[in-house]
């Protein structure tokens, strides 16, 4: 089935500025227009701390044009344009982070944990730093700092929930209580978790998260979002049929869809009726 005829929004794409992407974000609008989506939320790499990498992340400097530009956007296609931004969870720089983005109108924030210590495990120039390691550790210290930036009241979505499965390591030991652990911290935190289809176009060729987890997302009563995380325009709304059909597997019948904020703050959602493929 065609994307465009889903009607869900995509509320994780990136822009040139981040270093890895290419497109401006009227772009990824014009993308979302002939995919016919309902929605596009641009959420672009947030300046990386404790120290800058333009090639992961977009500068501080870059930042005010960055919302400036999609605030434009915003103007011109009401309901339709949301400005977003995905920042790394660190322990050691979150409350510099939160109190950053506090600075900013973000309608929403994508919270995402691309590093394990001074590791980026997903980062694929740094792969072979997998050689070695304990793959269980790795993954019970991801879902550890998962459940920490739920829990970190910065972030209104968190995304690729299982990341660490991103180049094909997968624990050999079962972690479903870290797993069940995690849901629960989901759940008191009361944060969304996308459905992220980035996973198909990387070495796993699966979508995140897993369907055993997102059952338990849907059991526990999480809402979702949708996402394709994409880096080029030809990607927005990518592989979304896929994404439907995870979700109304796990059970799902609803999503969350952003709606415009009256106040300023973090934009509210509403729950809307799952696409039938």
């Amino acid at each position: 089935m065609d994307a465009g005829k889903l009607l869900i929004p995509d509320y994780h794409t990136h822009t040139e500025l981040c270093g890895h992407a290419v497109g401006t974000p009227e772009d990824y609008l014009r993308a979302a227009e002939r995919q016919g989506l309902t929605g596009i939320g641009i959420a672009d790499h947030f300046p990386l701390l404790p120290e800058a990498d333009r090639s992961v992340a977009m500068s501080f400097s870059d930042l005010p044009e960055y919302v400036k530009e999609v605030e434009e956007l915003k103007r011109r296609y009401p309901g339709y344009v949301f400005l977003g931004i995905e920042a790394d969870y660190r322990p050691h720089t979150i409350d510099r982070v939160r109190a950053l983005l506090e600075e900013y109108p973000f309608d929403y924030v994508i919270g995402s944990v691309h590093f394990l210590g001074p590791w980026g495990f997903d980062d694929e120039r740094q792969v072979g730093a997998y050689s070695g390691r304990d793959i269980d550790r790795v993954w019970v210290e991801y879902l550890q700092l998962v459940g920490d930036a739920a829990e970190s009241g910065a972030f209104t979505i968190l995304g690729h929930l299982d990341l660490a499965k991103k180049f094909g390591y997968r624990p050999s030991l079962a972690v479903d209580v870290e797993i069940d652990r995690l849901v629960e911290r989901i759940v008191g935190a009361e944060v969304l978790v996308e459905i992220n289809t980035a996973g198909l176009r990387k070495p796993v060729k699966e979508i995140y998260p897993s369907l055993s987890i997102l059952s338990r997302l849907n059991r526990a009563g999480v809402n979702i979002t949708f996402g394709s995380d994409a880096h080029r325009p030809s990607e927005v709304g990518l592989d979304f049929e896929r994404a439907v059909q995870l979700a109304s597997e796990a059970g799902y019948t609803e999503y969350a869809a952003l709606r415009p904020s009256d106040t300023g703050e973090r934009a509210p959602f509403d729950l809307k009726p799952l696409p039938s493929l």
